[in-house]
């Protein structure tokens, strides 16, 4: 049998290369813009199409890791994964990136569910499953530091399309540690696959994706976005109706007759929505509107990262004095005050004031990243914890989707009224052109945009296409800023409920 640090080590070093994906490509986003020829809306989808892959499949690739086997999960997860880096690294268009970037999406969820599993089967006493966890969160946390630095580095040299094809010799290495660490591990009494439920849930989150994303093209009011609207929510309403009508649901809506376990999930949903999707946002503004390079922009994120990967230290001992509703809302605090400082230090211009306030919104990302776990584990028996697992890492991953859709819309419909605004005291006659310039400022591609005006007028543009792009980035952090106190608030609340017994011997545990 292979030792468990073996096993532990190539499960989280699984896991650390969906993290390493998830955050690389964020740093090239511009340079992919302007290779491919995108608009801000493309480049939303080759984030949007990997995690909205990656939030859909992952309920129903926990059930089939259960059923057949962690290990052939892992193995399999690990050949769809790097085909699709492959794919994605040789991609001739912008479609064909966008649904390499899905199938890689899909692969991930393979190997985060079957790696997750992997550790929970390996470690069975309370103390060894604890240093398991907390070697397992370092990894991430590590994960989350450098990936940012790495793809400025690989953009900067290679080109970005090497961000993918890197994973492919990182692929290769974990499948020869999964054959030799993990050992093949079924659950016997697993849940049965819900292929309708799979099914509906993934259209009902990927049409309301795709009204968000097309929203600023086609209007917010055209017939095209309200349609996909209404599909979702009706796809929404018929995923509930197929949960309700099955014996072993992919999620038990019991659970959300807990106002605490409610409050639990819409904490996560507000630190992935306001904090977390920060790491790919906040590169764009260093690209885009400080004039950084990729390398630049990599290293600029540091100040977050290192807040992000200290402050779960702080939020340890924090735990032992104040109640789990302190603390989480203090985090939301945190990441509601980050966000406005980094508004405010746009709006000033420079760097440093925004990696001052860049610290304070990784601090307050850091303090929830572990603790939103920990609290959904406190509010369920324990025979749910891994539905509850599944749903609080999906409720993750779709809320940063959403955040993406949400946040750029904000980006694109402020930018370009501000560069509208400028256009027409310089030259009110280009106002037909400013609607495909502002989706080009945003992509990062500042000379295609340019490029559609007559040349003795870019000049002269060239700046107020800058400072429109840092207005429109500006309102992108305000809405983050209230909308994270506003949750500060209601989650506060929820979590200030009593704690049912089957989650109190959970929290203490953890606490330890």
């Amino acid at each position: 049998m292979p030792s468990a640090r073996f096993t532990l080590l190539t499960a989280s070093l699984v896991c650390a290369l969906i993290i390493l994906d998830t955050n690389i490509v964020a740093v090239s986003l511009p340079s992919i813009a302007r290779d491919l020829s995108g608009s801000f809306a493309d480049i939303e989808w080759v984030v949007s199409a990997y995690l909205l892959a990656f939030a859909a499949c992952l309920l129903p690739a926990g059930s089939l890791a259960d059923r057949f086997g962690r290990q052939r999960m892992l193995l399999l997860g690990l050949a769809v994964f790097g085909a699709a880096s492959l794919a994605c690294g040789a991609a001739p268009s912008l479609l064909f990136l966008d649904l390499a970037r899905a199938a890689k999406g899909i692969g991930a969820a393979m190997l985060l569910t079957a790696a997750l599993a992997a550790i929970g089967h390996r470690f069975h006493e309370p103390q060894a499953r604890m240093r398991a966890w907390a070697f397992w969160g370092a990894c991430m946390g590590a994960t989350i530091t450098f990936a940012p630095l790495l793809g400025g580095v690989i953009a900067s040299t290679l080109g970005w399309r090497w961000i993918f094809y890197i994973n492919l010799p990182l692929v290769a290495v974990l499948a020869l540690m999964v054959l030799r660490s993990v050992e093949e591990s079924r659950d016997s009494d697993a849940a049965r696959l819900d292929p309708m439920g799979s099914l509906t849930f993934a259209g009902s989150l990927g049409c309301l994706i795709w009204a968000m994303i097309d929203a600023n093209q086609v209007g917010w009011t055209s017939v095209d976005t309200l349609g996909r609207l209404l599909i979702s929510a009706f796809l929404f309403s018929l995923f509930i109706m197929v949960e309700r009508s099955q014996p072993r649901p992919m999620i038990d809506l019991q659970l959300m007759r807990s106002a605490r376990f409610i409050g639990a999930l819409l904490g996560m949903f507000a630190y992935a929505a306001c904090a977390q999707v920060m790491m790919t946002l906040l590169p764009l503004y260093l690209q885009n509107g400080l004039q950084m390079s990729a390398l630049a922009a990599g290293a600029g994120m540091l100040p977050f990262a290192v807040a992000m990967l200290l402050m779960p230290r702080v939020g340890m001992r924090l735990a032992g004095r104040w109640s789990p509703a302190q603390v989480f809302a203090l985090g939301l605090v945190l990441v509601g005050a980050g966000n406005l400082l980094c508004a405010w230090a746009v709006g000033q211009g420079g760097y440093l004031a925004f990696a001052l306030a860049s610290i304070v919104l990784g601090a307050g990302a850091g303090l929830l990243n572990g603790d939103t776990q920990k609290n959904i584990m406190a509010c369920v028996p324990r025979e749910r914890t891994g539905m509850a697992s599944g749903l609080s890492t999906t409720t993750r991953f779709g809320a940063i989707v959403i955040a993406i859709g949400v946040l750029g819309g904000v980006l694109a419909a402020r930018s370009g009224q501000l560069l509208r605004d400028a256009v027409a005291g310089v030259a009110p006659e280009q106002l037909g052109k400013v609607s495909g310039m502002a989706t080009r400022v945003a992509a990062g591609d500042l000379q295609a945009a340019l490029s559609l005006l007559e040349p003795g007028l870019r000049e002269v543009v060239a700046p107020l296409a800058r400072e429109a792009f840092a207005g429109g980035f500006e309102a992108v952090l305000v809405t983050a800023g209230v909308v994270a106190l506003v949750f500060a608030v209601v989650v506060g609340v929820l979590l200030g409920r009593p704690i049912p017994e089957h989650g109190a011997a959970a929290l203490q545990s953890a606490r330890a």
